[in-house]
């Protein structure tokens, strides 16, 4: 090996140290692409808020991000460009003010939108964004009417059947779209020179519109009152519902795209744009800026819990005691972001008691399943010793068991926010918007923190349900599709080390064909590498080269399986050792997705936490 597995724990945990923030956080940045960037251009300057070094500095970040065939990219292998990523660059660099129509750049970029079909053929969020700027017109018609808000619980599609990230964003869409709301600049450029035809943005979106709409308007029409009061009563509910959720720095539950389309909405009612609620807003997504390489990067939500308890719990799988003063830190920082208000989740799940953490810094009241188990791993130690955590740990852990979802499996969100008719809703990913089904990594690392975390009996209904969902779930050709991570291999490494805790023996037929199927793709030079085209493709897809977050995420698993190191193992642990220092294209791809085809995250804290928790297991168990 390249260096002894010590040395290359050392080299991290060395790392990890130096990093930590004086308030015991980790603040890698959540980077998501320049989509963010381009809509907080657009944003500053529909506001006529000046803030022109934030502005510059952003287009040189977008600039920096495009290719030499003029377009932008999501990730890496990405074939050609990204239609909806380049007009988002295109439009936001127009509207800055720096750079003309006629700059080289910007040529480049119209031919590539052009010859891919043009507006018409952008991702729905974009065309809301134009009409809402001016550049298009709303269509008549949006799928779903304001009126929604009002129908009851027990009606078979309702506003709570959406998950609380598809209602966040829905919620001032609703309300743009009813409204028909527009605003213009004396800046605002004019881009109808991108449309192949002009009036048909909309049309592929809503052709599929009327299969559910005789539903909704059949509810809507049940409800008492007249037309216009019932339409006045859900305007003021669906205002009332995002302001309510407005989270202590201003943004609607800690999200960019939530609280960009609540500025909107709040304008379309008649707020100024220096009203209060809009000025903190606007400070609430300036405060997600992170630098990368020297530029500023508009975060689409902090990272700052699911960093902090990562990290943790790798420092002490490593052997850094729960007593050490970085652990120490650390778990306080935790301890006063768990939450005791309740959320939306409370919908699905009324018996439940608060008591889970969120993903982000400022998130107060929408907690979730990975962040929960993330934060429960991490202060578990300290349980034993400790008597003051032994409060949060039965809250977070009562949360946790709570919010199982009934076909066995856990969601991210939301407990059985999984209506089938949400499919004939004619919304570009639906599924990944408005739906929270279960998945496998959310249930693979749910039962992996029950088994070796806690001392429920592996025999309990909670385990033996999850255990089966997983069975239930695989894929033929032995993988798990991971829902939150790129994507089969997070899937899988999930699943195994999932099961492996809560004791199904390496000779089930479900591990062995995950085993099997885990060392066939493995890569000449020792390591794992996946494509983002795996989401899309509902299959896997190699990238065709190894990294880190991907053979870590693989020799885990097979650690977790076998009783003594393997060829395989041991080509991957060489790799990671040999790779530790590596800084090129592999280590900047995304090893997370929101919404498959159109939305990935790069963790920056992921390729020292991984090989992290691969060295610790890998010496636990063999050395």
């Amino acid at each position: 090996m390249n260096m002894p597995i010590s040395d290359g724990i050392n080299e991290l945990v060395q790392i990890l140290k130096q990093d930590q923030k004086h308030d015991g956080t980790w603040e890698y940045p959540f980077e998501v692409g320049i989509s963010t960037d381009c809509y907080m251009i657009i944003l500053l300057k529909t506001l006529e808020i000046n803030d022109e070094k934030l502005i510059l500095d952003l287009t040189k970040r977008i600039l920096s991000r495009q290719e030499k065939t003029g377009a932008w990219k999501l990730y890496y292998d990405e074939e050609g460009g990204n239609l909806t990523s380049t007009l988002e660059a295109y439009y936001a660099l127009l509207y800055s003010g720096y750079y003309q129509k006629t700059d080289e750049r910007l040529r480049a970029a119209k031919k590539f939108i052009l010859k891919n079909g043009g507006i018409e053929e952008a991702h729905m969020f974009i065309k809301i964004l134009l009409a809402l700027t001016g550049q298009i017109n709303w269509p008549r018609l949006f799928p779903v009417p304001l009126e929604m808000i009002l129908l009851p619980l027990s009606f078979p599609v309702n506003f709570y059947s959406f998950s609380e990230f598809g209602r966040a964003n829905l919620a001032p869409i609703m309300i743009l779209a009813d409204r028909k709301f527009q605003r213009k600049t004396a800046d605002s450029p004019d881009i109808s020179d991108l449309f192949h035809k002009r009036g048909t943005e909309f049309d592929r979106d809503l052709d599929a519109f009327r299969s559910i709409f005789s539903i909704l308007e059949n509810g809507i029409k049940s409800l008492i009152g007249l037309p216009s009061q019932i339409h006045k009563l859900a305007t003021e509910q669906t205002k009332q519902y995002m302001l309510d959720r407005i989270e202590p720095d201003g943004t609607l539950l800690g999200y960019f795209s939530s609280t960009f389309l609540m500025i909107f909405a709040l304008l379309s009612l008649g707020y100024s744009k220096t009203n209060s609620v809009i000025i903190n807003a606007v400070n609430g997504l300036k405060q997600m800026k992170c630098e990368i390489n020297g530029l500023p990067h508009i975060q689409y939500t902090t990272a700052t819990v699911w960093n902090t308890s990562l990290i943790n719990y790798a420092l002490q799988e490593a052997g850094m005691s729960p007593t050490d003063e970085t652990i120490k830190k650390a778990n306080h920082s935790l301890l006063k972001r768990q939450q005791y208000k309740y959320g939306d989740w409370v919908i699905h799940n009324p018996t439940g008691i608060p008591g889970g953490w969120g993903f982000g810094d400022i998130n107060t009241k929408h907690p979730d399943i990975d962040d929960t188990t993330a934060s429960l791993r991490a202060i578990a130690r300290n349980v034993i010793t400790d008597p003051s955590y032994r409060h949060s740990w039965d809250r977070g852990m009562n949360w946790l068991l709570s919010m199982q979802n009934d076909d066995g499996g856990w969601p991210a969100f939301e407990k059985n926010a999984n209506s089938k008719l949400l499919q004939l809703l004619p919304i570009e990913k639906a599924e990944f918007i408005l739906a929270d089904p279960s998945s496998a990594d959310l249930t693979g690392r749910t039962l992996e923190f029950l088994g070796n975390f806690t001392n429920l009996p592996k025999n309990h209904s909670a385990i033996k349900s999850g255990r089966n969902w997983l069975f239930k779930n695989q894929e033929k050709d032995g993988s798990w599709y991971g829902r939150w991570g790129i994507c089969y291999i997070y899937g899988t490494w999930a699943a195994l080390t999932g099961l492996r805790a809560v004791n199904v023996l390496p000779d089930h037929r479900a591990m062995e064909k995950g085993v099997i199927w885990l060392k066939d793709i493995q890569n000449p030079d020792g390591g794992w590498g996946e494509s983002c085209k795996s989401d899309s493709a509902k299959k896997y897809i190699p990238l065709n080269a190894s990294t880190l977050t991907h053979t870590a995420w693989a020799v885990d698993a097979l650690i977790s399986v076998y009783e003594r190191p393997t060829k395989e193992i041991n080509e991957g642990i060489q790799f990671l050792l040999g790779h530790l220092e590596k800084k090129d294209w592999t280590t900047e791809y995304p090893k997370g997705q929101g919404m498959a085809g159109d939305f990935y995250m790069h963790y920056h804290s992921y390729r020292y936490i991984f090989p992290l928790l691969a060295f610790a297991h890998y010496r636990e168990k063999f050395t």
